[in-house]
């Protein structure tokens, strides 16, 4: 292991094995390149159980400027303008690149591309792949291309524990597999490791995504931005499988409705009805739970006897549970699905730290200000890959030897954080739930158990959702449910963040008394 380690030390390393980290490798071709993978590719990616698509303007009464419209206007204000038009204009050029890549995409008889409808789109532009099954796709055709590249050495079932850093640049990487612990001397690593569904009880993303590659980036001293923005998709399939299946917004594109269990239609009122914002939709969803009713989503008209042909994984796990959605409701309710907030980073996906790129969802761009369109995200993924690809690699190369590692941490487990976070950073938020969380969190993230990384990114989201005062997209506070005039993005460090949870946790000491977690 030895020999062959220190082969690869000085090569940019990648971490992270969904759509993000493999398009940012194979982008880096011919150049020599390290990607990691906790483990075997696709097993643990949210890439992979992505049902809707891509978003892109191709068809021929659509534009970019439209794209880019709905996405600033599902923003809520917070997408920075001038990224988000350079990702939507390269969208359509990057649906082209993976279908050359083999990405079987549906398309039309006429050989067209059949495009679909979700919710805030004002056209028909999200691709799909096999129906509900984009993602699989997609992850299919990228690990055949990566696992065909000769210049990519992957390695499976090894897990970064920390970024080494001396100057706030890159010296290393400290990662564990099978037999045991190893430092790769580089000082050029891409954080593709993104989801934090995982720190949730309901979600839509595998329970292994839960903040891996925030929680490297915080401790490396890299600066995050907007983590109290969190899109909980508002039709998850209600049943007892965690994580949760999702009932794509695809769906209610060819008309399906959202019901209650009385018939009621309740978001017929609403702009936009059933394909409004999904931070709108989910908390419509919620609130009719609350009092204490079941939610569904009826698509025994639209799109009827045509569901099982045109959704097949979601018919499956239908059938599983008993369910025919061509004669029954579907049980739905909000899960965690998708972190706007992530690193922060710029144009060409560069953090703040010397020698540290991000890449996907684990990434903050501008592109979904504080409520991403549907679909944005494997397209900013796909997209952004590029540019990182390019900036690393203009990047200087000198050889590096890594500082002395000290003994990893454990191998992170986040089931003590998932009711903490489920409890005051949900649908609806308020102050009293998120400094309970804060005080809870605190002192597990200041310590060295498996629990650690997982409450050290819970604390960041926390602190900043305590932070912003007023609702917005991804973020609503029951206590400031107004949206203020002017937004700015938040920004926060690893230092700042427990800086505030101890003072936090002094005020609710001394005002409230002590709460025992």
């Amino acid at each position: 292991m030895s020999t062959e380690i220190s082969a690869l030390a000085n090569r940019p390393m990648i971490i992270g094995g969904g759509a993000a980290g493999l398009m940012t490798a194979l982008q880096m071709a011919p150049e020599p390149v390290v990607l990691l993978s906790k483990a075997p590719l696709g097993a643990e990616a949210s890439s992979l159980w992505a049902q809707g698509g891509l978003a892109a303007a191709m068809s021929d009464d659509d534009d970019p400027a439209l794209h880019l419209a709905d996405t600033l206007s599902a923003g809520a204000g917070l997408c920075e303008e001038a990224i988000a038009r350079r990702i939507v204009q390269a969208a359509p050029a990057a649906v082209e690149h993976l279908a050359r890549l083999g990405v079987a995409f549906d398309r039309r008889p006429e050989g067209g591309w059949r495009l679909g409808l979700e919710a805030a789109h004002s056209r028909n532009r999200i691709v799909h792949a096999t129906g509900d099954g984009t993602g699989r796709e997609i992850m299919r055709a990228l690990i055949a291309a990566v696992r065909r590249c000769p210049s990519i050495t992957l390695l499976e079932g090894v897990e970064a524990r920390s970024l080494m850093v001396e100057d706030n640049s890159i010296k290393g990487v400290l990662a564990v597999n099978a037999q045991g612990p190893f430092v790769i001397d580089t000082t050029r690593v891409v954080l593709a490791a993104g989801g934090i569904g995982g720190l949730f009880l309901d979600s839509t993303n595998p329970s292994g995504c839960f903040g891996q590659g925030l929680a490297l980036a915080a401790r490396a001293g890299a600066l995050l931005s907007d983590l109290e923005f969190i899109q909980f998709h508002p039709t998850a399939f209600d049943g007892p499988s965690r994580p949760m299946p999702l009932v794509t917004e695809a769906v209610r594109g060819d008309g399906a409705i959202l019901i209650d269990d009385i018939g009621n239609r309740f978001m017929a009122d609403q702009p936009g009805a059933e394909l409004a914002p999904r931070d709108i939709v989910a908390r419509a969803v919620w609130r009719r739970r609350a009092e204490g009713h079941r939610t569904f989503l009826d698509a025994r008209k639209h799109p009827g006897a045509e569901f099982a042909q045109r959704y097949p994984v979601i018919s499956a796990f239908c059938k599983m549970a008993g369910i025919d959605p061509a004669t029954d409701p579907i049980p739905v309710r909000p899960a965690v699905h998708y972190h706007m907030g992530g690193i922060t980073v710029d144009g060409e996906g560069r953090s703040t730290v010397d020698g540290l790129w991000a890449c996907g969802e684990v990434s903050r761009t501008g592109l979904h200000g504080a409520n991403r369109l549907a679909s944005n995200s494997l397209m900013e993924a796909i997209v952004c890959a590029q540019w990182v690809a390019e900036s690393v690699q203009g990047t200087n190369r000198r050889p590096s030897k890594a500082p002395a590692a000290g003994p990893p941490a454990p191998a992170s487990d986040p089931s003590a954080v998932r009711p903490i976070l489920s409890q005051g950073l949900g649908v609806l938020r308020e102050r009293h739930g998120i400094e309970r969380a804060i005080r809870i969190l605190y002192p597990v993230a200041n310590g060295r158990s498996a629990a650690a990384d997982p409450a050290l990114v819970g604390l960041m989201i926390a602190v900043a959702a305590w932070r912003r005062e007023e609702s917005r997209g991804g973020h609503y506070r029951s206590d400031f449910p107004e949206t203020l005039p002017s937004a700015e993005p938040s920004s926060i460090s690893l230092a700042e963040a427990l800086n505030a949870a101890c003072e936090i946790s002094e005020i609710r000491t001394l005002s409230i008394g002590s709460v025992q977690p």
